[in-house]
């Protein structure tokens, strides 16, 4: 059966001026304007498509791609607050409403927030909260130490910056362990420093041990055949130029260079890294 707020595939089965009929099952035909279909697209083929309700509140389906599906998070941008609540641009046609209720703070047009794209069951109308925190943590978290996840940065604070966690949990990442610019809505990889018993996670930006260093060597490597085998930095530079050149702490820069040094890969001169030809 086919899924409002989903990716769906589904089949051809009227071809009209105006657009195609898809079988959605249960959901019945559901109409795909014209403007989204494929060429040389006929009937019994299959699509894949996206399914919502359009300004009329009738099933429709596009092949455009939204900022997020049902049961995603994502940054967007208030483009009108009306009576019923802010309206958000999400790549479609219709905006995505955020009624007032499911609002934190009272959003303003021209800003961005990150939501949770959901599915009203009476409606059948996909909606979107800025109250994030109540869609995650609902699942007990089994991660590794050291797993890599995918990280959305939703808060930010004195102690660090909240993230959440391959769509379901939450997490911290500590301010004295950030080496990168970060802001709210950016999405990065990292990786499970620590599950609590309390269930909290605790997050980590760099891999640890080795395979971290041969991440930071490889980067290292890029950088210096990008710069015509030279860098103007070695061990002894300042942390904030490794960093801001880098990304990373210096700690884990003299790491990367010395385990370079040691292949005879690169050469640590007074003036700078360079690659041994």
């Amino acid at each position: 059966m086919a899924q409002i707020g989903k990716y769906n595939n589904l089949k051809v089965v009227k071809d009209l001026e105006f657009g195609l009929y898809l079988d959605g099952g249960e959901l019945g035909e559901i109409l795909l304007p014209r403007r989204y279909v494929p060429i040389n697209c006929t009937v019994d083929d299959e699509l894949e498509v996206f399914i919502y309700l359009d300004s009329e509140d009738r099933l429709i389906a596009t092949t455009e791609m939204p900022e997020a599906i049902v049961g995603e998070f994502a940054y967007l941008k208030a483009v009108e607050v009306g009576k019923v609540g802010a309206f958000m641009d999400w790549g479609l046609p219709k905006d995505l409403l955020v009624p007032f209720r499911e609002q934190k703070v009272d959003i303003e047009k021209g800003r961005s927030y990150v939501v949770y794209v959901y599915l009203d069951d009476e409606s059948r109308r996909i909606a979107a909260s800025s109250k994030v925190e109540k869609y995650l943590d609902n699942l007990p978290p089994e991660y590794e130490e050291g797993q890599e996840v995918d990280l959305l940065i939703y808060n930010q604070s004195e102690l660090g910056y909240k993230a959440i966690i391959n769509n379901t949990h939450s997490g911290m990442i500590y301010a004295n362990e950030v080496f990168k610019k970060l802001r709210r809505g950016d999405r990065v990889k990292g990786y499970i420093k620590k599950v609590r018993e309390d269930d909290k996670i605790d997050l980590m930006l760099e891999k640890a041990g080795y395979g971290k260093v041969d991440d930071i060597a490889s980067s290292v490597l890029d950088k210096l055949k990008k710069n015509n085998g030279f860098l103007p930095v070695t061990d002894k530079s300042p942390a904030e130029e490794i960093t801001g050149q880098f990304g990373i702490s210096k700690k884990n820069f003299k790491k990367a260079i010395g385990s370079l040094y040691k292949q005879r890969i690169i050469s640590i001169d007074p003036d700078g890294i360079r690659l041994i030809k």
